[in-house]
């Protein structure tokens, strides 16, 4: 099937739609937008500019950028002139951007926000090959080297716009439109080339199964450097959907309520982080309310079978439920803004009860699965076909099989083209009838559902010789309103263990209920009755995993893991061997009494 390219997708959007609030972003003064019109004018306004700069088809162009109208506005202003899009994350590195920037051969750089455009200055002196960088927002004490995005696109027209048009109908849809760096966690960042073909085809099929209304208004919260994001958000705008912006993720609860958006993408730690929300305001209340709340909670729980399983409910449940959905449920709803539709997850796999929980107070969530490889949806749950614990079915277009050692391979127009210089890398990500090697394990249900088991790479070996996989066992703990985060270790050792971020205003609440002092948290985590509470939970629900499986020892962690420290991607995944590292005494700690000590590696 031949697909357009972005460019074309997003001028037939502005003709067919002229949505009035394209984009909207907040500002101190408030949410201002605008129209699809004149994000139009700027985004040819800037492909002008670039031109003028010499930027040709196949040039690549560095962007370094929050979510934020511009983002989008330099993306298809890039693309439209044949240029290749090469997007940095918006707090990375100076080393990173370095690197990428280098490897990429970036002949301009485009920045958002101060501290990105001072970065990028940082990096000017180690960047030979960069001849111009562009700064939307600049502080002003960085001189006449770098460029004012608002001065380039002030004075652009219609003859701009025309031009624009004339351009981007010469872009083909099998030319490259971006290279993104994968994150990194193992090895050497690798340059994913991505074709317009292979976004558009993922823009258009991965959402082919939702419907979109005309008062639907999509928020861009994940980093848009990650392909997730940025091609769900193409596929709002191809749909005339507007898009709202928000810069930091630690903002999504307060823009919800303002803006109160009808879809949104995120990622399983969002949905984490938002059930750890809910208990906690809820057993924050007392007397009557409380109980009002817990029952709400059992109501739920009954009803998992109907609600995210579409199985037969008694008249006495339905009822229970209804009243419940008045009394709590909608509230919880009324939480996230009051009008949300659509909640996709994707990066990671969803915990089982996670998705349970929300399809039971009626906050479905559709989960999907795939890599920057694949562009990246190779399935995805839907309305009218959404099976909890499992990434859906494969998007039209894509096709899915199972190697004999349990490894997806896919196939379709969202595969990549290959690594930036990497042939070698290329080719052995490849089979040799031309499917690609996700790295993930998994399987193919009876209704064609796939399940996403984990990482090839990250299966833990025990010294017994048994595989372990360790997100589904992170995932269950992470369910407990008592444990905020768990990462299993015990590669090549007699068992596995877990360090355990605690949630810490989960135990206060219960050491208040049970008349028990949690302390501050380094306090917390060497408090007795805390470790023995935790231990408790970690046995409860690790139970039914088989023996081999489960934890037998942990180690309560006092600081989170997160982007900031190191310890997590931008997409908020874990990072293993960098968290490994930072806890490698504490890990050494677990086993000191059952293992002989390691070698230490001479350096």
């Amino acid at each position: 099937m031949a697909y357009p390219s972005t460019t074309k997708c997003f001028l037939d959007a502005i003709d067919r739609y002229a949505c009035p609030r394209a984009q909207i972003w907040k500002t101190d003064a408030g949410w201002e937008s605008i129209p699809a019109s004149e994000m139009l004018r700027r985004v040819a306004g800037l492909a002008k500019a670039l031109q003028e700069l010499g930027v040709k088809p196949g040039d690549r162009v560095g962007l370094l950028a929050p979510n934020c109208p511009e983002w989008h506005i330099a993306d298809f202003a890039i693309q439209g002139i044949g240029g290749v899009n090469v997007p940095l994350y918006f707090n990375e590195s100076p080393d990173r951007i370095t690197y990428i920037l280098n490897d990429s051969g970036a002949k301009i750089a485009i920045s958002a926000g101060e501290k990105q455009a001072r970065t990028l200055f940082e990096c000017r002196d180690h960047l030979p090959g960069l001849e111009h960088v562009i700064a939307v927002a600049g502080p002003a004490d960085l001189g006449g080297e770098t460029l004012r995005y608002e001065t380039l696109i002030v004075a652009a027209g219609d003859a701009d716009i025309v031009e624009y048009r004339r351009n981007s109908a010469a872009v083909t849809s099998d030319q490259l439109a971006t290279i993104i760096y994968t994150s990194g966690t193992t090895g050497e960042p690798k340059g994913v080339m991505l074709s317009h073909a292979n976004l558009t085809s993922n823009a258009l099929d991965a959402l082919a199964c939702h419907e979109f209304l005309t008062t639907d208004l999509a928020l861009s919260v994940l980093p848009l450097a990650h392909v997730y994001e940025r091609t769900i958000d193409y596929g709002y705008f191809f749909r005339g959907v507007p898009v709202a912006y928000v810069e930091q993720i630690d903002t999504i609860v307060q823009a919800l309520m303002e803006v109160q958006p009808t879809i949104v993408a995120a990622v399983p730690r969002f949905f984490e982080k938002m059930y750890a929300s809910i208990l906690e305001k809820g057993r924050r209340t007392t007397g009557l309310k409380r109980k009002i709340f817990e029952w709400a909670l059992r109501v739920a729980q009954e009803a998992t079978p109907w609600r995210a399983y579409g199985r037969e409910a008694s008249g006495w449940t339905r009822l229970r439920w209804k009243i419940a959905n008045k009394l709590v449920y909608s509230k919880i709803r009324a939480g996230l803004g009051g009008r949300v539709r659509t909640f996709c997850s994707g990066g990671a796999p969803l915990a089982v009860e996670l998705g349970e929980f929300f399809a039971s107070i009626d906050v479905p969530i559709f989960q999907g699965y795939g890599q920057t490889e694949t562009s990246p949806i190779v399935a995805a749950n839907a309305p009218g076909a959404n099976k909890v614990g499992t990434v859906g079915r494969p998007i039209p277009n894509v096709e899915v099989r199972i190697a004999d050692d349990g490894e997806i391979l896919v196939k379709g127009n969202c595969v990549m083209q290959g690594y930036y210089r990497k042939p070698d890398q290329t080719r052995d990500t490849f089979t040799p009838d031309g499917w690609l090697r996700t790295g993930d394990i998994g399987h193919l249900d009876a209704d064609g559902y796939l399940v996403v088991t984990d990482r090839k790479k990250e299966l833990i070996k025990t010294s017994a010789g048994k595989f372990v996989a360790p997100q589904p066992i992170e995932n269950r703990l992470k369910s407990s309103p008592y444990i905020a985060n768990a990462i299993v270790v015990g590669d090549r050792r007699k068992f596995i263990s877990v360090l355990l971020v605690p949630n810490f205003a989960g135990l206060e609440a219960k050491g208040r209920d049970t008349g028990h002092d949690i302390g501050t948290h380094d306090e917390a985590v060497a408090n007795p009755w805390v470790r023995q509470f935790v231990n408790d939970e970690m046995e409860r629900l690790t139970a039914s995993f088989a023996q081999y499986e489960r934890p037998k020892r942990f180690a309560l962690i006092s600081e989170d893991f997160t982007a900031a420290n190191g310890q997590l991607t931008y997409t908020m995944k874990l990072k293993r061997r960098a968290i490994e590292q930072r806890y490698k005494d504490v890990i050494e700690g677990l086993y000191a009494d059952v293992e002989e000590p390691r070698p230490q590696r001479l350096t």
